[in-house]
């Protein structure tokens, strides 16, 4: 074990991470600072900063179950840290090439379940094979609450759960995302703080996305629904 490992291990201990799960997490944390230094990965440089991104991913984990997807994977975040948690297969969906390939090297490194499609969510949403077929999916995206949303739904079974990671989130945005929903065939069901500028909103699929979404790529980011 290297000095990686053993100081990510003791932060995500510190943290109240029970031990057997710290130590895989740090082993996989490691590699990808490892990685980072080639690739480009993630903007966090230090285990520290590390920490917090697995800290932050695990803070899912109590809302996944059955077949799950992550959507714009990147370095694996929140999905890598959750099939750990959990022994869940993952389908990653990472556009990326060199992030794809990174996460096949995890799968196979650390033996978690699951596959990477490497393809873009607006075109992979539209594939038989992951249309409508998951219980829940989780996308720690940038973009806005609507246009994560416009990505997610399509991929969720009438039932499932998207489990949206969001900093602030003002009046404005929470109105549009629920616009949005109706939109796609969702409900805002509830929102959970994880602190002052965290929380973890669930949206629920409670019928059918019509064909028409997600929209071709680019342009659930660049024009989200019912966006002022």
């Amino acid at each position: 074990m290297g000095e990686s490992d053993l100081e990510l291990e003791r932060l995500l201990e510190r943290a109240g991470v029970q031990r057997s799960i710290a130590k895989p997490l740090a082993r996989y944390g490691a590699f990808v600072l490892e990685a980072n230094r080639s690739l480009n990965l993630t903007g966090a440089k230090t285990s520290a900063e590390l920490a917090d991104h697995l800290l932050d991913s695990l803070s899912v984990v109590p809302f996944v179950s059955g077949r799950y997807i992550d959507v714009g994977s990147g370095a694996g975040f929140p999905g890598v840290p959750v099939a750990i948690a959990s022994a869940l297969p993952v389908t990653f969906v990472e556009a990326t090439a060199k992030k794809a390939r990174f996460l096949e090297s995890v799968l196979e490194t650390f033996g978690l379940g699951g596959t990477v499609v490497a393809e873009r969510a607006e075109t992979a949403a539209h594939r038989l094979e992951l249309r409508e077929r998951f219980a829940c999916a989780t996308a720690r995206a940038v973009n806005s609450a609507p246009a994560v949303a416009e990505l997610v739904l399509p991929f969720l079974e009438v039932g499932g759960a998207a489990i949206l990671q969001r900093g602030a989130f003002s009046v404005e945005e929470r109105r549009s995302l629920e616009d949005a929903c109706l939109v796609l065939g969702g409900e805002l069901e509830s929102e959970r703080k994880l602190g002052e500028m965290r929380r973890i909103i669930l949206v629920r699929k409670v019928r059918r996305t019509s064909a028409r979404f997600p929209r071709r790529v680019g342009v659930p980011a660049k024009r989200p629904l019912c966006s002022p």
